[in-house]
């Protein structure tokens, strides 16, 4: 009879160890498949050419960007999978941010990847929001980075009222993806009253706010 219960013991054992094996390894894998693949050769061709060169692994997309002066908006001036098909299937991707005099990149996410951010001329104030709702933000000079975790809100600001910022940003995507939050929230057709009760206003203002986005009322 002991001999009995030591060896279901054993086996209860042996199951839960097994099991936790299991999710481990479930989970292992679901966390890898959540960035870029890895891919099974050098490079991805492009299915419409039959011959490639180096011209293929070149982006010239970038010329005259640092040269030229900061635009009177936000820009911002990309590299990813879109504009540069050798990127497909490398996990990486770049982009420069241009900000006018209080220019500012609002609040928005990257849903494949985290940002990590160069300052190269000026100064910006940056900040992301965790998921705990704890903000964490940081005045950054020139030469200075940041990292903006995957998946988080965020956003950048150059609170100087007379001088223009710029800074480039690293992807660790070939495709990060931005989700703005004010358009994703006030632009895309959530019914005012979902909207009103969930900030805790009323129409009148949900509207006011569409309007100001360019969204409809």
């Amino acid at each position: 009879m002991y001999l009995s219960l030591k060896y279901i013991s054993m086996a209860s054992t042996m199951l839960k160890h097994l099991l936790f094996f299991t999710v481990a390894v479930f989970a292992t894998s679901w966390i890898a498949q959540a960035s870029d693949p890895d891919i099974l050769s050098d490079f991805i061709f492009p299915a419409d050419s039959n011959a490639i060169n180096g011209s293929f692994f070149t982006f010239t997309g970038m010329r005259g960007v640092l040269d030229s002066s900061v635009p009177p908006n936000f820009k911002v001036t990309k590299a990813s999978m879109a504009e540069f098909p050798a990127l497909n299937g490398q996990s990486v991707s770049f982009a420069v941010l241009q900000f006018p005099a209080e220019g500012v990149n609002p609040l928005h996410t990257h849903p494949r990847s985290a940002e990590h951010l160069f300052v190269v001329e000026g100064a910006l104030v940056v900040g992301f929001v965790d998921t705990t709702n704890k903000l964490y933000t940081q005045t950054l000079e020139l030469g200075d980075m940041f990292v903006f975790p995957k998946g988080l809100v965020h956003f950048q600001y150059n609170a100087n009222a007379q001088e223009p910022a710029v800074a480039i940003s690293a992807f660790g995507s070939a495709n990060a993806g931005t989700v703005s939050v004010p358009l994703s929230v006030f632009t895309t057709g959530i019914d005012d009253g979902i909207l009103a009760k969930s900030f805790k206003t009323d129409v009148a203002t949900i509207q006011k706010i569409k309007a100001g986005l360019g969204g409809k009322a």
